[in-house]
């Protein structure tokens, strides 16, 4: 155990920023000011992603801690869409996963986020970590292209920012699992990204901001692709950014062009569209009510 783990172990200590950084990005500051304009060039839409970003002796024990995602309090999304197992809140999350996601959740990384991605709203991070958290894909595992929710249940904000910290090592090109960038007709993937451990991608979020990782994964039955998700806030959005017709809206699924559409993913699509729609239709003061009745 090395000493920046051993700090962060210590319930009387607190880890210093640059603990969790590598050495050659611990200026965040000059960072953010190197790769603005790379991250705004970004195509489909903006985006970059970092290799090596972190200390990997904090990956390698964020790595020991991370759970098999089958427990009866985690998410198994099971549907046409997706298959993927997600972890709730900070329940599953061991010592160093908690000091490094509030890490992330810091405001030296908020202001490195916010310069890096040039958003103007104050970007407001989620300590409820909806959706996001620790994420595993098994093998036959996927998840299709698609634009993310962009509301937040609980705080009603804006979902503007996604970031995510991949942690497989040895991950070879033919197990799958990239992480796909699609233009906006779905025609093509214009750019990927390999899981591979300690890469840091980031990527605006607006309802056209289309990605995923569509292909089942084939990776051997006794590995698995494994990161953490975090995403940022805002209190409003610009309005290029918005759908038209669905200002609150969960997951929008897409179809690449080329594939075929079977009739269960066409269903349950229909069921999530009729869903977003009667939210439109009713007063948030109902929305909020009706949560707490069923809570």
């Amino acid at each position: 155990m090395t000493q920046t783990l051993n700090v962060i172990t210590d319930k009387f200590s607190v880890p210093n920023t640059k603990d969790f950084l590598n050495e050659k990005y611990q200026d965040l500051d000059a960072v953010a000011a190197a790769f603005k304009s790379k991250y705004a060039n970004g195509d489909p839409f903006p985006n970059i992603y970092f290799e090596e970003f972190f200390n990997p002796d904090i990956l390698d024990a964020i790595l020991d801690e991370f759970p098999n995602l089958e427990s009866k309090d985690d998410i198994k999304y099971l549907t046409p869409n997706e298959i993927k197992l997600a972890s709730r809140g900070e329940r599953r999350f061991g010592p160093v996963t908690k000091a490094f996601v509030h890490f992330l959740n810091s405001e030296p990384f908020l202001q490195f986020l916010q310069v890096l991605t040039g958003i103007e709203e104050t970007l407001t991070p989620d300590p409820y970590f909806e959706g996001g958290g620790f994420h595993q894909t098994k093998p036959g595992g996927f998840l299709k292209i698609h634009a993310d929710f962009n509301k937040h249940r609980q705080t009603g904000l804006d979902r503007r920012l996604n970031v995510l910290v991949y942690l497989n090592k040895d991950w070879k090109d033919e197990y799958g699992g990239h992480f796909e960038l699609w233009n906006r007709d779905m025609t093509r993937c214009v750019s990927k990204v390999a899981p591979r451990f300690n890469t840091m991608a980031m990527f605006t979020t607006t309802d056209f901001s289309y990605h995923g990782l569509p292909n089942p994964l084939t990776c051997p039955p006794d590995r698995s692709r494994k990161s953490l998700a975090l995403y940022y806030y805002t209190n409003g959005r610009p309005a290029h950014e918005i759908n038209d017709g669905l200002e609150d809206h969960t997951t929008l699924f897409k179809v690449r062009k080329g594939d075929t559409v079977d009739a269960e993913m066409l269903k349950f699509n229909a069921v999530q569209s009729a869903k977003d729609f009667v939210k439109d239709l009713i007063p948030p003061i109902f929305v909020k009510l009706g949560k707490k009745i069923v809570k």
